[in-house]
């Protein structure tokens, strides 16, 4: 579904600034550690989550629409039953990707992301992949 030339543009070549939705100030949840991952290998991860809270030093929102600036990928940590309709929002506010993160499956959403012309990754790892990019 996804092949290594797409995850490889989504990682080196979409932009810097990825919202990670369902991002808190939660450290044991997996969004945390991820986001973290991604800051040190030098992208700006902007909080998306209702409770708007600071993470990582950056400022959260409580929506991607809420976002006051523009966002290259869509990092989406929700459950499946949500993750569609946070990929529409990504298309909606111009986001050149999305990942669905690990156990989030959407084909649907997956087909509609792409026919909008975004690149998209479907239940894998951000953390897990950039290393691979040498």
């Amino acid at each position: 579904m996804q092949d290594q030339d797409t995850i490889r543009r989504i990682l080196a070549e979409s932009g810097d600034t990825w919202a990670v939705v369902g991002l808190s100030s939660n450290k044991e949840r997996a969004a945390y550690r991820v986001a973290d991952v991604l800051q040190r290998y030098g992208k700006r991860v902007v909080p998306v989550h209702p409770k708007a809270e600071t993470v990582h030093g950056e400022q959260g929102y409580p929506t991607l629409q809420d976002v006051p600036f523009p966002v290259d990928v869509v990092d989406v940590f929700v459950n499946s039953a949500l993750a569609g309709k946070v990929a529409d929002e990504a298309v909606a506010v111009g986001a050149k990707a999305v990942w669905f993160q690990l156990g989030v499956v959407d084909q649907d959403a997956y087909d509609r992301t792409r026919a909008a012309g975004l690149d998209m990754v479907m239940d894998r790892c951000p953390a897990i992949e950039i290393p691979r990019l040498g």
